[in-house]
């Protein structure tokens, strides 16, 4: 058998290319997806008129289409994704331009736009997938600018204006993805050779802009801040929460959130056995760690939160081992990304945060959500699988990253 026969043997056998590790952390969590997302699906199929089987099914084909996307896009040359991400970009742009107009209503009912409905995906939210896109077309700008980030000019047209106008087109109808994009984003500016006066100015315009639309939304009827009256009770009721007179006929879903992670105790009321994912319109999306917690108490919160943490360590070991600046970036925003999104639902759910929307990484049901998130693993594990291959055969990279040929 010829070496390139051998080669191409050895791939067929091993298509889980890039860090083991991370591939067994992928793996525990999916599991642990399956079994809570079944425990707590009830309420929302019978709100739909659907079999609780069939949309476990569906939640089961969302979870192996996602293992499908991360095994093929970790078999790829990850400096082909700065290409990608171009495009990626640009048509992030126009999803985000479409679900403004002709998106379906959310269910707030706020008369805004969240969701696209696609054929197979069923609904598709543009603003998961922006949240990989940005972060990986950010690096592909980082790479490619990395000798001209001292030159004002340069930063402000071709690194922040595509920053600002993502976080514009999403800021109206999700907030809390926004500030996500925004603070992984700012973290890959300030691990970049930028001018710290630069992305200080930066935080200062972010500042003021945030100022005026909050004056613009407290104070006006425009159809683009319709949803600043839910921000701001998601706010108040999570600041006030515990002075306000308890009502038992309006008891709300931060209600449920407490009394499931209060239920929990130290092991939990055991798999299966929740009650509040009954009476809980998001208990197997949005709030699905307080089901974890109630089922498997403080101990299965604590394993769950220690696979996010060892995630996101092992993301930065494979950033610091990368030997270009791309794929270094690349790895830092999507780890940050992963981990942020799981704090911030972790914190919700235990009531360190407002109420934000955001779901578990690779834990919440939802098909669009699941495969963003596998598209930001796949990447992960491409840079994984270069570096292990230039550390096992001591290689250097044939030319530098910031030279990309594009």
């Amino acid at each position: 058998m010829s070496l390139k026969n051998s080669n191409i043997t050895s791939k067929l056998l091993n298509p889980f290319k890039g860090d083991r590790a991370i591939w067994v952390i992928f793996t525990i969590l999916a599991i642990i997806s399956l079994i809570s997302v079944y425990s707590s699906i009830g309420y929302m199929a019978a709100s739909t008129g659907r079999a609780p089987l069939m949309v476990f099914i569906r939640h089961l084909a969302s979870v192996l289409a996602t293992f499908v996307v991360v095994i093929l896009m970790s078999n790829f040359d990850y400096r082909k994704y700065s290409t990608a991400s171009w495009f990626g970009y640009i048509i992030t742009v126009v999803l985000l331009v479409i679900v403004l107009f002709v998106g379906q209503e959310n269910e707030a009912g706020s008369g805004m736009s969240r969701w696209l409905k696609l054929p197979v995906i069923h609904q598709f939210q543009p603003s998961e997938l922006a949240k990989v896109v940005m972060v990986v077309y950010l690096a592909r700008l980082l790479a490619r600018e990395r000798d001209h980030l001292d030159d004002g000019r340069t930063v402000f047209i071709k690194i922040l204006i595509p920053i600002f106008l993502v976080l514009f087109l999403i800021i109206a109808d999700n907030m809390s993805t926004t500030l996500i994009i925004f603070f992984v984003c700012f973290a890959m500016l300030r691990l970049s050779p930028m001018k710290v006066s630069y992305w200080r100015k930066t935080i200062l315009g972010i500042i003021g802009l945030g100022v005026i639309f909050i004056i613009i939304g407290s104070t006006t009827n425009i159809r683009m801040f319709a949803r600043f009256g839910t921000w701001e009770s998601r706010v108040e009721k999570w600041v006030n929460g515990d002075e306000k007179e308890y009502d038992e006929t309006k008891v709300t879903q931060e209600d449920m959130m407490r009394m499931a992670v209060a239920t929990g105790r130290y092991v939990g009321v055991g798999v299966g056995s929740t009650v509040q994912a009954r009476l809980m319109t998001q208990a197997n999306n949005d709030m699905i760690y307080c089901i974890i917690v109630e089922e498997s108490g403080i101990a299965g919160a604590l394993i769950v939160l220690i696979l996010y943490i060892y995630l996101y360590i092992r993301c930065l070991k494979i950033a610091w081992s990368c030997r270009g600046d791309f794929g270094r970036m690349s790895v830092v925003g999507l780890g940050t990304l992963i981990f942020v999104q799981a704090a911030i639902h972790m914190g919700v759910s235990v009531g360190a945060f407002p109420v934000t929307g955001q779901n578990l990484p690779f834990i919440s049901s939802g098909g669009s959500a699941y495969l963003c998130m596998g598209l930001a693993l796949g990447v992960i594990q491409s840079v994984a699988y270069d570096v292990n291959k230039n550390t096992k055969n001591n290689e250097v990279p044939q030319q530098p990253e910031n030279n990309l040929g594009i």
